[in-house]
């Protein structure tokens, strides 16, 4: 990454942890020693578990987020939460557009793109996810569906945002991208948003890497010019785990 842009950790809890076991490793991170000019650290809990976050986190540097929300401000929408929600729990972060929520509920490029929009409208940072799937990759089409994934929600990243590139044949299976594949998704991301937006806001766009990253490859990971941190998803579970991720961080930032 550049020194330009500060290096961003984010752990997403998924479906993982309960009240008490959150409280534990909250209170863990609350007490480590940050060092000197490291990282941004971000966690995205499962929703009844913000309010822990909030509770344990709230007079640290350590910011926490939404897994998702819905596009509308309010209203008849069973099982879902708002911006508005999200901000009233000491939100500063969002997810739009997971790979998990794009199978498992069918979300599209339009709908993660209202997302995005709704998260921006209520002072959130979202971080729009992309990636690609095995089968795309072995066809040629990563850029392609990098490029489609980013068009619709392009005019609102040129606000306070992040992308995560996490491609699907990675996420929890052990396979991580090599340093080139990754960097070479990311100079792509990166330029799309400079020829689409503006070179400066190219630039500025912090764009992590999510894909089975752990303490052993986060730092060669990061080594590469626009990797500018990481979405975890198992290596965030383990706080131990996370925080020696957090420190080979700082050190490589």
């Amino acid at each position: 990454m550049t020194s330009d842009r500060r290096t961003l950790v984010a752990g997403n809890w998924k479906m993982h942890l309960r009240r008490e076991e959150a409280q534990s490793y909250c209170r863990k991170l609350a007490a480590s020693e940050p060092a000197e000019g490291g990282p941004e650290v971000a966690l995205f809990p499962a929703f009844p578990l913000i309010p822990v976050l909030a509770a344990e986190l709230e007079d640290t540097p350590i910011q926490w987020g939404g897994q998702d929300l819905h596009p509308e401000p309010s209203g008849a929408h069973t099982g879902d939460v708002s911006a508005a929600h999200l901000v009233d729990w000491g939100c500063r972060w969002v997810l739009c557009g997971h790979s998990e929520r794009r199978r498992d509920h069918g979300e599209g490029d339009e709908l993660v793109a209202a997302k995005v929009r709704a998260a921006q409208e209520h002072g959130l940072a979202p971080v729009l996810c992309v990636g690609e799937t095995e089968e795309e990759r072995a066809a040629g089409q990563t850029n392609a569906v990098l490029a489609r994934q980013l068009e619709s929600a392009l005019p609102d990243l040129t606000r306070p945002a992040a992308l995560a590139y996490e491609p699907v044949w990675a996420i929890g299976s052990g396979q991580t991208a090599t340093p080139e594949i990754a960097q070479e998704a990311h100079a792509f991301l990166r330029q799309a948003v400079s020829e689409a937006a503006d070179p400066t806001a190219g630039q500025e766009l912090r764009i992590l890497y999510g894909g089975s990253v752990n303490s052993s490859n986060c730092e060669i990971l990061l080594a590469q010019p626009d990797i500018d941190g990481f979405l975890i998803g198992g290596a965030s579970l383990d706080s131990a785990e996370f925080l020696d991720i957090i420190r080979r961080c700082g050190s490589s930032g």
